[in-house]
C-alpha cells in the first residue's frame, strides 16, 4: 500500500459559503473523506498547512510548502497538495525548481467548484492526483480534469470551466482514460543528482506586459524601487517598440545597472525568437535574456529562484539557457 502525504492549503476545493463569498475552511481530513472507498487503497497521512485563497499564496507560503515536503518526503511514496487554482501554476513552477531531484511525485490539484457542491470536480481531481502520486514518477505535477501536466508547463486558461489548465508547449505528463493512468515517459523529469532543498527566493521580480504606447520611464521607477529582475511579455515572436517611446535604451540601462531582464512572448503557444526581427535583435544587443517557450509563470518563478542563488547577471543568463525541470526548450 502506497504511503501518501496529503497536504492542504485552502482554495476553492476546501471552501464553504460565507457572508463574504466562498472562503476555504475544510481540513485535509474532511477532504480525504470524499475519496470514499478509494482511501482504503492508500496509507494517507494528512497535514493542514494553510486555509488560504490562493491569491494570498506568496513566496513565504511557497517556502513553507517546500520545507514541509523536504522534511517529510523520506517517509512517503508521494505527495498530494491541494491548492486554489488562481495561482496554482505559479506554485507548481516554483516548487519544481525548489524541489529539483526530489525522488517522489508531488502532485498539485484543486477544483473549480467546492468539494461540498453536488457537481464538484474536486473528487475526480483528487482521485487522479492520488493515482499520479502513487506512480513513483519523480517531479512536480498539476493533475486536473483527467490530465497531468509538468509543474513548470501548467497554465490556467479558463476561469470557470473544469478544463481549467493546459500544458503549454509540452505534451501531457500523463492522461487518464479507459486504460487507466497512462504515463508519457519521455516528458517526465529525470533525477540528475541527490535532492537538496533549494528554497532561497527573491521577491524583487516584476512582470510587465507590453502595450502599445507604454511609457519607458516605468523602468526608471523599477530601478529606484530596487527591483533585481524584470520579466517582460513582448509582442509576438519578440517585438519591443523603439520608435518614439524607446524601450530598448531603457532596458540597456537596466541591464547595465545589474538588473536581469527576461523577455518572452505574450502568445501562449510556441516560442519567442528575438533573432527574427530588427526589434528583437536590438533587444538582444541590449543584454536581455530570451525566455524562448517558457510560460510566464515559469519565467517569473525561475527568475525569483535564480536571484535567490546569485545576483550576477551572467550566471542568471546561464541558468536561463539551462533546462532544469522541463521548463524550457533550448533551440
Amino acid at each position: 500500500m502506497k504511503k501518501i502525504l496529503f497536504i492542504t492549503t485552502g482554495g476553492t476545493i476546501a471552501s464553504e459559503p460565507t457572508d463574504e463569498g466562498l472562503a476555504p475552511s475544510l481540513t485535509s481530513g474532511k477532504l480525504a473523506a470524499f475519496l470514499g472507498g478509494l482511501a482504503t487503497e492508500y496509507d494517507i497521512t494528512t497535514e493542514d498547512l494553510f486555509q488560504l485563497d490562493s491569491s494570498n499564496i506568496q513566496p513565504e507560503e511557497w517556502q513553507c510548502i517546500a520545507r514541509t515536503i523536504a522534511r517529510e518526503y523520506t517517509k512517503y511514496d508521494g505527495v498530494v497538495l491541494t491548492h486554489g487554482t488562481d495561482t496554482m501554476a505559479y506554485t507548481a513552477s516554483v516548487l519544481s525548481f525548489m524541489l529539483r531531484n526530489l525522488p517522489i511525485p508531488v502532485v498539485i490539484t484543486g477544483s473549480q467548484l467546492p468539494i461540498l457542491h453536488p457537481l464538484t470536480d474536486g473528487v475526480e481531481n483528487l482521485r487522479c492526483a492520488f493515482a499520479m502520486a502513487s506512480t513513483g514518477a519523480p517531479g512536480v505535477y498539476v493533475a486536473f480534469n483527467r490530465k497531468v501536466i509538468l509543474g513548470a508547463r501548467a497554465v490556467k486558461v479558463r476561469t470557470t470551466g473544469f478544463d481549467a489548465f493546459e500544458s503549454v508547449n509540452c505534451p501531457y505528463a500523463a492522461t487518464i482514460d479507459a486504460n487507466g493512468l497512462q504515463l508519457n515517459n519521455p516528458v517526465l523529469p529525470q533525477v540528475q543528482g541527490d535532492f537538496a532543498l533549494d528554497d532561497r527566493l527573491s521577491d524583487r521580480v516584476f512582470l510587465i506586459k507590453l502595450t502599445p504606447g507604454l511609457n519607458p520611464e516605468i523602468f526608471d521607477m523599477l530601478l529606484k524601487m530596487n527591483y533585481k529582475g524584470i520579466v517582460i511579455e513582448a509582442f509576438g515572436a519578440g517585438g519591443l517598440n523603439f520608435v518614439r517611446r524607446d524601450l530598448i535604451t531603457k532596458l540597456q540601462k537596466a541591464v547595465e545597472c545589474g538588473i536581469s531582464v527576461v523577455v518572452c512572448s505574450q502568445c501562449l503557444y510556441e516560442r519567442s525568437d528575438f533573432t527574427i526581427y530588427q526589434a528583437g535583435q536590438k533587444a538582444l544587443r541590449s543584454g536581455v535574456v530570451q525566455g524562448f517557450d517558457m510560460t510566464t509563470e515559469a519565467a517569473v518563478t525561475k527568475l525569483m529562484w535564480a536571484l535567490g542563488k546569485t545576483d550576477k547577471p551572467e550566471e542568471i543568463k546561464r541558468m536561463f539557457t539551462t533546462n532544469y525541470v522541463g521548463e524550457i526548450s533550448i533551440p
